[in-house]
């Protein structure tokens, strides 16, 4: 996936577009006061961002504005799908966890996918806040999320989820994998 050029058709650019400002337009709760010609105008001028949001699509992330950075002037697109995005499941947290499994490997990992898209894995703290604004994501399924160093030296990663009208965190090892377990990210444009 290195060589994977990250452009898209102009067709592909405009099928993007077209799925983004619909959903744009149904969930205006997400990003009140905030335009889509502005956001869209700046898709424009950063065809990899576009590229990455499609692959967040792609793979079931349902990409969303959830905020905009009036100082650093960027806007933040999110994972908004209502489950740990499917095309991203069934990986391990990072890519020394997935060499180090000497049996059943999965395809690949967290941060290796996150990377490769161009995103970034979700926090903690990014996970609670998707949560309060969402509201009851990752009802069936759990999301890795960015795990300290302190843990992720030990050997271990930690993922969420929701449950009992309460976000859960947990820990795992960092090369364990499940069929339920993705992860969510975000991209700032």
């Amino acid at each position: 996936m290195e060589n994977k050029q990250r452009t898209l058709t102009p067709e592909q650019q405009e099928e993007i577009l077209s799925i983004l400002k619909k959903r744009f337009e149904k969930h205006m709760d997400r990003h009140e006061g905030i335009e889509w010609s502005a956001i869209e105008d700046r898709l424009h001028t950063q065809p990899e961002k576009l590229w990455s949001l499609s692959e967040m699509e792609r793979t079931g992330g349902e990409p969303d504005v959830i905020g905009y950075d009036a100082e650093l002037g960027e806007y933040t697109f999110c994972d908004c799908s209502a489950e740990s995005p499917k095309g991203r499941r069934s990986i391990c947290y990072d890519h020394e966890a997935l060499e180090s499994r000497k049996q059943h490997k999965p395809e690949n990992s967290a941060v290796n996918m996150a990377a490769e898209m161009g995103i970034e894995m979700l926090t903690e703290e990014q996970f609670r806040e998707l949560q309060q604004k969402l509201g009851k994501i990752d009802n069936k399924t759990s999301s890795w999320v960015l795990t300290p160093p302190n843990i992720r030296k030990l050997g271990g990663a930690i993922f969420c989820d929701y449950r009992y009208d309460t976000v859960f965190v947990y820990h795992n090892g960092a090369d364990s994998y499940y069929g339920a377990r993705g992860f969510r990210g975000l991209l700032k444009v």
